[in-house]
């Protein structure tokens, strides 16, 4: 074979069990969040099962949350975001108890 050549591999020398997978197409947004939420509940289990206080790990999360978000979108808008927090928890939009009937 000459410097510079291509050569051609058939598809029947390719292994299925390569060690690698191939790139996936990207979740629809809500199978997504969805997905980030099982992961957080199931690492705050964890947390919670090596001892780790209820508190700590909710202000560790919103830290790492606002600060993901800063990175991304920058402080103006996040500030902007969180300004609307408090009327969104007022309505009852992170409560997670049902309500009694």
């Amino acid at each position: 074979m000459r410097s510079g050549e291509r050569v051609e591999i058939p598809l029947s020398a390719m292994s299925l069990s390569a060690p690698y997978s191939a790139a996936r197409e990207p979740m629809p947004e809500n199978e997504q969040k969805q997905a980030a939420l099982s992961y957080l509940n199931e690492a705050w289990a964890d947390a919670r099962h090596d001892g780790v206080d209820g508190d700590c790990l909710a202000q560790a999360s919103m830290f790492a949350a606002l600060a993901e978000l800063v990175t991304t979108y920058g402080e103006d808008a996040v500030a902007k975001f969180a300004e609307g927090l408090a009327a969104r928890v007022r309505n009852g939009e992170f409560s997670v108890a049902l309500a009694k009937q």
